[in-house]
């Protein structure tokens, strides 16, 4: 069996492709290029471990792809790759389900320590001796790294679901946005506080009725309200 993790490359530039690949496979990882979001949708499988998504492509644009796998319920990481690296196009990328966003022309040595980064963002080996948390009828698992509402499997993001855990677990105690920074994005130096936020009216939005549960106190921060 196949240990390595399974990139999927996307990019309609042959070379960058192709310096990608060489890399990447040389760091020890399984890769897979598509030169157009169509293509990657076909390539795309149940054991990829991340996907490396350029913005500017010809046809559906990496942010179209992106907003398609997440409305489909496929949480697989992406790291955004793009040339447009104004905090709005960072918000964009985040606010379609992106966990990470790579201006170029970059290094390869930071993709491959962004690449790192985000899957070792992994269930921690303690989780196993967690005991899910129970809200009425919302349900999070930090085992499984699953929300349930009623009979329902909520789909999140797995920035979505740190930041939900987090504050889930410290119930009442009030997380600045850059405390909030400082646990999810560890290995991550440009995110700012309105990427937070963005993460947050997310969730918040698929929290539905329960909404009210995450609060903002003004100046302060975000806390989880039981």
């Amino acid at each position: 069996m196949n240990a390595k993790p399974k990139i999927l490359i996307v990019d309609d530039e042959r070379d960058i492709c192709e310096i990608l690949d060489f890399n990447l496979s040389n760091e020890g990882y399984e890769t897979v290029c598509a030169a157009s979001a169509e293509e990657a949708l076909k390539k795309l499988s149940a054991d990829t471990s991340l996907i490396l998504l350029d913005v500017m492509m010809g046809g559906m644009s990496g942010y179209k792809l992106a907003e398609t796998l997440r409305r489909e319920g496929k949480q697989t990481p992406i790291i955004f790759l793009t040339a447009k690296d104004t905090e709005n196009d960072m918000l964009t990328g985040f606010s379609v389900g992106g966990d990470d966003y790579i201006s170029k022309p970059f290094s390869i040595k930071e993709v491959i320590a962004r690449v790192k980064a985000v899957l070792k963002r992994q269930p921690d080996t303690e989780a196993k001796n967690l005991s899910p948390l129970q809200f009425g009828d919302l349900r999070i698992d930090l085992v499984l790294k699953e929300l349930n509402i009623g009979s329902e499997t909520i789909q999140l993001t797995k920035t979505e679901f740190e930041i939900l855990a987090l504050l889930a677990q410290n119930p009442q105690r009030i997380f600045s946005r850059e405390d909030i920074i400082d646990k999810i994005w560890t290995e991550t130096p440009y995110i700012t506080e309105r990427t937070v936020d963005v993460h947050i009216t997310r969730l918040r939005k698929k929290l539905a009725q329960h909404a009210s549960l995450i609060s903002n106190r003004s100046g302060y921060g975000y806390r989880f309200n039981i």
